[in-house]
């Protein structure tokens, strides 16, 4: 079984592109703390590269934004490539499955949200549904 949960923030906004297919995806990354500190007192940090594809991918790239705190599950790939030396390389990467955002609102103010420099108009208030009377005679239809 490949399954991993990781909680962590994003150290950088995301990237969202799209496939020649026309599929989105979106690409983060995100910084774990490891349960420990070393002996200099300083805590231990790691940092996992995210692609996110579909509508998860658009849901992600139009909530988060650097700094913003998430759950991540998924499944660890390993990617085998050649730098620019020729030496080969592996990368690990998080495919991810679910995305839960941990950070309020406030702390996120993603793409649908307004940054303190702009100005927003104020959102019309909701009507709410109008109700439709019930005739009630009594009898209970169970």
């Amino acid at each position: 079984m490949n399954k991993v949960f990781l909680i962590g923030n994003l150290t950088r906004d995301p990237e969202l592109t799209e496939t020649s297919g026309g599929v989105s995806v979106c690409h983060f990354s995100i910084a774990v703390n490891r349960n420990y500190t070393s002996g200099d007192g300083e805590r231990q940090t790691d940092f996992f590269n995210v692609t996110a594809w579909r509508g998860l991918a658009d849901t992600v790239s139009r909530f988060c934004k650097k700094g913003s705190k998430v759950a991540v599950s998924g499944s660890i790939q390993l990617r085998n490539y050649e730098d620019n030396s020729g030496q080969k390389r592996t990368a690990v990467d998080i495919i991810a499955q679910d995305v839960e955002f941990l950070s309020s609102k406030n702390q996120n103010q993603g793409d649908d949200y307004y940054d303190a420099g702009e100005n927003k108009p104020a959102a019309s208030p909701r009507k709410k549904p109008a109700l439709q009377a019930f005739d009630d005679d009594g009898d209970i239809p169970f």
